[in-house]
């Protein structure tokens, strides 16, 4: 194996623990990133890990400053409306080609996934509870989107979907999901579910559009009433 092969995998990984760190808060919008600071917490070399950062610029989730240096790329209220806006919209169009395109399988993996996510309810700890749940709701929401057939509508919901991801997480992360908010998330779920099996393509689309919304008021009142969060 050549040191070209063995670069390729450290490098995919070095991106995915950068990225997932970004989305998930690590760093803070705007905050500068050090290439000797990447280099020693990625285990990557300087050649490699400008082009993660590259990556990452082209995903709009770093920015070059006057191509000398590297930081988070920067957020606002403006940007998180317009982001969750776009998404919903897509997401509820992916929900009615899905509708009328999904096969039975299709139906079943939805149904497997909405039981899954339905037993967080059953875990104890707070942390727990929220990593659990959001990668099981993201699981259910990707398995009823797959059955639109589209590889072009299924990369555009990606890439919308990390930008949203960041301001996702103030939301999860100051937001605790108590019994309460998991048994509406429960009968939310379980509409939606009931829409796509009967082939509701307008209702699961309308459904869809206003469950991806709900968390905007809340994320932009927790930014608003946290100085200098962004």
């Amino acid at each position: 194996m050549d040191d070209l092969s063995l670069a390729e995998p450290a490098s995919d990984a070095a991106y995915a623990r950068l990225k997932a760190d970004i989305l998930q808060g690590a760093y803070r919008p705007g905050e500068k990133l050090l290439m000797s600071s990447l280099k020693e917490r990625y285990a990557l070399g300087v050649g490699p890990m400008r082009e993660v950062l590259a990556r990452l610029v082209a995903e709009r989730l770093v920015s070059s400053v006057n191509q000398k240096g590297y930081r988070v790329a920067s957020m606002s209220l403006e940007e998180m409306r317009d982001v969750y806006e776009a998404r919903a919209h897509l997401e509820a169009m992916i929900v009615g080609l899905a509708v009328e395109r999904g096969d039975e399988a299709w139906e079943a993996s939805i149904i497997a996934r909405s039981h899954v996510l339905s037993k967080v309810v059953e875990l104890h700890s707070p942390q727990e509870m929220v990593e659990i749940w959001d990668a099981r709701h993201k699981a259910f929401h990707s398995a009823i989107a797959s059955g639109c057939g589209s590889k072009s509508l299924l990369q555009a919901r990606a890439f919308l979907q990390d930008q949203a991801e960041r301001y996702r997480q103030i939301w999860l992360k100051r937001t605790v999901l108590s019994e309460d908010a998991l048994r509406l998330k429960r009968a939310e779920h379980a509409a939606l579910v009931e829409a796509i099996i009967g082939r509701d393509a307008d209702k699961a689309s309308k459904m869809m559009l206003d469950h991806l919304l709900t968390p905007v008021p809340i994320i932009t009142q927790i930014i608003e009433s946290e100085q200098g969060l962004l």
